[in-house]
């Protein structure tokens, strides 16, 4: 009788542990599963509000800088997409820019937010490279048709050359690592959109 019994019992402990095992990996994976996709962490997404990140001088100049600098890009960009006559492939051209410029400026616009830093410059002693002035974004809103293409090309050679610059110092001076990555993602595009426009200058 007694073997009998402990025989149940054994056999019931068995019946809980098996139940408690099912129940455990049903449901949400556990923290570290598949579902964590390393393309969750990508640096430039997202404003990054979660944990703490470090950063320096060099990412608040870089973001306080470049967001201007790209706000002007997708304005000339703008002004030439309004225009009549204009060589489709520099409108497509101009389409990219503002396209892939803009959410740039809210992702940084963000980190410095983040960082409790003003959006606004305070590297006053710094010049943006490659901005246009005022006469020469005047000259871009008044030109029209193959004039207008050939400007904003040979304008935005000179506007890209100044990010690349911009960029290049917070790639070697930076320390967040979402703005590094982003420096580098400038450079990349930036560097074939110059080679892209420069050909394009050849064809008008």
């Amino acid at each position: 009788m007694k073997n009998k019994l402990l025989k149940l019992s054994t056999a019931a402990v068995a019946v809980s542990f098996a139940l408690a095992g099912c129940a455990g990996t049903s449901g949400t994976p556990a923290p570290g599963g598949m579902e964590h996709g390393s393309h969750s962490a990508k640096p430039t997404t997202g404003t990054g509000t979660g944990a703490a990140v470090e950063h320096n001088d060099a990412d608040v100049m870089f973001a306080q800088m470049m967001i201007p600098h790209h706000a002007q890009a997708v304005e000339m960009s703008g002004m030439v997409l309004a225009k009549q006559d204009i060589p489709a492939p520099v409108t497509a051209l101009a389409t990219r820019i503002k396209a892939a410029q803009d959410p740039e400026i809210q992702t940084m616009t963000g980190w410095l937010k983040e960082w409790n830093e003003p959006v606004e410059s305070g590297h006053a002693g710094h010049s943006m490279e490659g901005m246009m002035d005022q006469a020469a974004m005047a000259e871009l809103e008044n030109a029209q048709g193959t004039e207008a293409a050939r400007l904003f090309l040979e304008q935005m050679i000179v506007h890209h050359e100044g990010a690349l610059t911009m960029a290049e110092a917070e790639t070697a001076d930076g320390k967040d690592p979402r703005a590094i990555e982003l420096s580098k993602e400038i450079v990349a595009a930036q560097e074939a959109e110059i080679k892209e426009m420069r050909d394009l200058l050849g064809t008008l």
